[in-house]
């Protein structure tokens, strides 16, 4: 199988490119060629542009995971401003090569985030959830999803990932939230009560294998493990599996201070779960955190 693959060299797609690099052939658009070099399989095929191609008709599949970092820096205007371009312009571009192509794709895989449902308490979220709380992530997440949603025709299905925290060895959330701990200085967020919807990257990289070869799957897909922790229950976890201290508090407003609107990311939280996933029998091989630190952090 021939793949198009943006975001190639994030932690998401370079695990993905890893591990099947000797099953499909993968053509990774990168705006940085040396790092995509230094990051991937010799055999990956490099493209530093779409500009240059008129339609899809030599790729099998899409997996469309290009975009600028959400929480690495403040949210001014113009930082927002590169957060949406970056998800939207890609995008855009896929569906029009994929619109004009006769032989299209069978399948785009696009990704998405579990910010689309917005701040929410402890009620257990589902696909079919729509009672979205108006904000940032909900309006990037929803408007990256509709544009994608546009690809989709009777060649063509169109799968959507709704990414929860994604938990791995290799850098990602988890490497930043490991250090304080280290130091013994590790804790709870604000209130502690608010969800932290997870998965490991194993279960990350296996649901995408599983909606790219499952013919019939198409639409929303939470990627989140079957069992959320609040940030409380998380935190406490990280420090025994790290045998670690988790007492000493972030409060929200100190929070705030380093990070402004983006802390939202941090302070408000989903309790998110896989309904879809389940339903299509697919398998977790780490549904509980507690398993899924312990692989990470013994690796």
């Amino acid at each position: 199988m021939k793949i198009l693959i943006t975001g190639g060299t994030g932690l998401i797609g370079r695990a993905f490119i890893h591990r099947y690099a000797s099953t499909f052939q993968f053509t990774v658009l990168t705006r940085n060629p040396d790092k995509a070099k230094r990051l991937l399989p010799s055999r990956c095929q490099l493209i530093s542009t779409l500009d240059d191609l008129t339609d899809l008709d030599t790729f099998e599949a899409v997996i469309n995971l290009a975009g600028e970092p959400i929480a690495d820096k403040r949210w001014t205007d113009a930082q927002k401003q590169r957060i949406e371009q970056s998800r939207y312009d890609v995008t855009r571009q896929l569906v029009d090569l994929i619109q004009a192509s006769s032989l299209p794709p069978s399948v785009m895989i696009s990704g998405s985030a579990i910010g689309y449902y917005g701040r929410q308490g402890s009620q257990p979220i589902s696909e079919q959830f729509d009672d979205t709380h108006d904000e940032f992530s909900h309006r990037l997440c929803a408007e990256w999803e509709r544009i994608a949603k546009q690809a989709a025709s009777a060649q063509t299905r169109v799968c959507l990932l709704r990414t929860g925290v994604v938990l791995s060895d290799d850098g990602g959330a988890l490497a930043k939230m490991m250090l304080p701990f280290k130091m013994g200085l590790g804790g709870p967020i604000a209130s502690g009560k608010q969800y932290m919807s997870w998965i490991h990257i194993t279960d990350m990289i296996n649901a995408i294998y599983h909606l790219l070869n499952r013919d019939v799957s198409q639409g929303a897909y939470n990627l989140t493990a079957p069992y959320p922790e609040t940030n409380r229950q998380f935190v406490k976890k990280l420090g025994s599996a790290l045998h670690r201290p988790a007492l000493i508090p972030m409060p929200e407003f100190a929070l705030r201070i380093l990070m402004g609107e983006s802390a939202d990311l941090l302070v408000y939280g989903q309790n998110v779960v896989p309904s879809a996933l389940d339903k299509e029998g697919f398998a977790f091989l780490y549904p509980k955190l507690e398993d899924a630190l312990a692989q990470i952090i013994d690796a």
